[in-house]
């Protein structure tokens, strides 16, 4: 058999045995749903508040309170502490500092609701993007 005889063969063989593929459209809206968009920008903090609580940060109830939360974050088995656990950005007057990781403050608007936190609440506001966040 001639060299390229032999080459059409193959070639004839492999398009005779392989099933031609059909493209298949889907146009049923309620089985394909379009990608939602997704907003890529950078999350920015709130800028009208300063000082304040972000999310993630304790307010405990007492400064023996946040002994003990301090102590339980350690490893050391103590009471519970009666701290909670500050979910949205929430506007702080501060009282007293007794060091860098004990702050003494109370809510703003939440009138008789004080505290001890070990945020940390700088003496100035942050610089965003240049310039400084207005303190109310």
């Amino acid at each position: 058999m001639h060299r390229s005889a032999l080459w059409r063969s193959s070639v004839l063989f492999l398009a005779l045995s392989f099933p031609a593929s059909a493209q298949v459209i889907w146009d049923m809206p309620n089985v394909i749903e379009k990608r939602p968009k997704i907003d890529n920008a950078p999350v920015r903090p709130r800028v009208d508040v300063w000082p304040r609580l972000d999310p993630g940060a304790v307010l405990c109830k007492s400064e023996a309170d946040l002994s003990l939360l301090a102590a339980s974050r350690r490893g050391a088995p103590v009471d519970r502490p009666n701290c909670r656990l500050i979910h949205s950005p929430t506007a702080i007057q501060i009282e007293k500092r007794d060091g860098p990781g004990r702050t003494q403050v109370s809510l703003t608007g939440e009138d008789g609701q004080d505290g001890w936190t070990d945020a940390w609440l700088p003496d100035r506001a942050p610089l965003i993007g240049g310039r400084s966040i207005t303190i109310k």
